[in-house]
């Protein structure tokens, strides 16, 4: 039986994103945004030579995340803008409070605006979320984590919005671990032969999960070289018994639609982990705003 390691609790802010991601995230937003024509509204009413200073706030208490590729949609419209961030990402923010103040060319500002606000106000969100579901089981030993239902090409940026609200990551892909599930089982022949072949193929670091939705699937399992099973969808008395199984030999892990209604509940059995798609793929956008500090003071960032 492998042994069992628990996965420690994020602290604080997670490691910066790769420069690279966010260089060509944002690059392939603007050019999205801009099309083959430019701002055209902001090119034809705002003088090239106006400056302007901008404060982009929260219009709703929430949790920050996406600093970065904000200050790099700025950037790419002028290198030379003023970005200076008030509450970093993982920080709390209350209605009304700045999170960063911008100054430059008003016309970079404008541009790059909704490009700025649309991957913060998404990250913002789903750290905002992911902070409810980690503060509803805060006091017992289970951690929040996420799952691959993640937005196409956004995985990184919101896998990294998970950690700035306290939770943690699930595999990044397919690539990074492996997860046995009943379909794989049914394709290999049997849980033993599914096993037996993913053990000889992954390397000494990769890790082997097995899912079971019953207790004699997962007796089953743990007479097996695995390291974690994902308990899908089992009530909370099946859920202890689970975890009185395992009895810390691998880790446990709950999953099936986890709500903040029931994860309390769920984390009271003991398991190790509780896996939520709900933070990614049901996050509601953290409603943020950016409002020129003069001739537009109050006013909704552009559409």
């Amino acid at each position: 039986m492998a042994t069992r390691s628990k996965p420690a609790a994020p602290a604080g802010v997670p490691p910066p994103l790769p420069a690279h991601l966010v260089a060509r995230a944002v690059a392939d937003a603007l050019a999205e945004d801009l099309g083959l024509a430019g701002d055209i509204t902001t090119d034809a009413t705002v003088p090239a030579a106006a400056r302007a200073e901008a404060v982009l706030a929260a219009r709703r208490a929430g949790v920050v995340s996406g600093t970065a590729l904000a200050r790099a949609a700025f950037h790419a419209l002028d290198p030379e803008l003023r970005f200076e961030v008030e509450i970093a990402d993982g920080g709390a923010v209350a209605p009304g409070a700045a999170i960063a103040r911008i100054a430059g060319p008003a016309r970079a500002i404008l541009t790059a605006e909704r490009v700025a606000l649309n991957f913060m106000g998404r990250m913002s969100g789903i750290a905002t979320l992911t902070r409810r579901y980690v503060d509803a089981v805060a006091g017992t030993a289970a951690a929040i984590v996420d799952t691959r239902k993640t937005t196409p090409g956004l995985r990184a940026f919101e896998k990294y919005a998970v950690r700035c609200g306290g939770g943690g990551n699930h595999r990044a892909g397919l690539f990074d671990a492996i997860l046995i599930k009943d379909n794989h089982i049914v394709a290999a022949g049997s849980l033993e032969k599914a096993i037996t072949a993913a053990r000889r193929t992954a390397g000494h670091l990769v890790k082997v999960e097995v899912e079971v939705d019953t207790l004699d699937q997962l007796a089953l399992a743990l007479r097996h070289p695995i390291d974690a099973v994902l308990l899908d969808n089992m009530t909370p008395d099946d859920l202890r018994r689970a975890v009185a199984m395992a009895a810390g030999r691998v880790l446990t892990e709950a999953s099936g639609g986890v709500t903040l209604d029931t994860v309390r509940r769920i984390a009271e059995t003991g398991v190790d982990l509780i896996s939520v798609g709900a933070l990614t793929h049901s996050a509601p956008v953290l409603d943020l705003g950016l409002d020129f500090a003069a001739g537009g003071a109050g006013k909704r960032a552009s559409r």
